[in-house]
């Protein structure tokens, strides 16, 4: 009998979101023979304490999985620290984990890609992330998935072999990096990420996301990831820790599974320029977004 592996769900303070993300995951072929795993955060005061208990009430009447396992923290660790010491959890347990938060719908697909990929790329040192989102790219031409150097964060898988990699401490990620690995890191300058690190650094965001690219980028690593996006993020309406109040990143889901893998474990050069060329231009439609976000709030 084939081991599917198990799915980690990072949950906080949003019922509504966490209903839709659950409702979408168990529509996946896969979710009747998948362990569920559900991470709830504790508030981090008595304001967040009735949508927290709320969303405790509704993860008592999951069900549609193999199995399902609630771990409700006591106290507040926080996104990164829950996401950090969960993913350690399963990896360890199972070797493999698949990696939800609260805002995410999926296709009927994505839970086939991931333990598609996980099977395929297992014994492959230099793949050590599968990601479900892509952005919506204009290359048509892109092959069904293929090799990339950046790891997104929305909905993700990887091994233990991979994740043992995973540096935390940000000054010995920082100080492996010269002025061309910041290059090539940050997409040619089209991306921030060297600012996240900054960041980071500086207490101005607690991104385990950044950390695990740096810490990808560093080994030489490679994330595998589809053409079009299997999953599609529903939290960018100001709900969120980390969310935002553009919807530049929200793509149509892929209606059709993914059957077609990249054998050269390379990066697609043809997927890097098209995700390139997405980078160069969003900034400046992320700016007109948020022009108008602020003109409809004065009205």
């Amino acid at each position: 009998m084939q081991s599917f592996a198990p799915i980690a769900l990072f949950v906080y303070n949003r019922p509504q979101h966490t209903e839709r993300t659950l409702k979408f995951l168990k529509q996946n072929d896969l979710a009747a023979e998948s362990r569920l795993f559900i991470f709830s955060d504790g508030p981090k005061s008595d304001a967040d304490l009735d949508k927290v208990t709320q969303v405790r009430d509704l993860l008592k009447t999951v069900d549609g999985f193999r199995s399902v396992e609630i771990i409700e923290r006591k106290e507040n660790m926080g996104l990164a620290n829950s996401v950090i010491a969960g993913v350690s959890r399963l990896v360890k347990d199972y070797k493999q984990v698949i990696v939800f938060e609260d805002d995410l719908i999926t296709s009927p697909y994505t839970l086939t890609y991931f333990n598609d990929a996980l099977n395929r790329y297992r014994n492959e040192e230099q793949v050590m992330h599968i990601g479900a989102y892509m952005y919506h790219l204009k290359d048509n031409t892109l092959p069904e998935s293929f090799f990339y150097r950046a790891a997104t964060s929305w909905g993700w898988a990887t091994w233990e072999r991979a994740w043992q990699h995973f540096e935390p401490n940000i000054d010995t990620l920082m100080s492996q990096f010269d002025a061309k690995k910041k290059h090539e890191f940050s997409i040619e300058h089209t991306m921030n990420f060297w600012k996240q690190m900054m960041d980071f650094k500086n207490g101005k965001n607690n991104s385990w996301a950044i950390r695990w690219y740096a810490s990808i980028f560093l080994k030489n690593g490679l994330t595998l990831n589809p053409a079009h996006s299997l999953v599609n993020n529903i939290g960018h309406d100001g709900t969120g820790v980390h969310s935002g109040i553009n919807d530049i990143y929200n793509v149509v889901i892929h209606p059709k599974p993914i059957t077609k893998f990249p054998e050269e474990i390379q990066e697609n050069t043809a997927a890097y320029h098209a995700i390139r060329q997405f980078l160069s231009t969003r900034k400046g439609s992320l700016w007109q977004r948020l022009k108008r976000y602020i003109v409809q709030r004065l009205r």
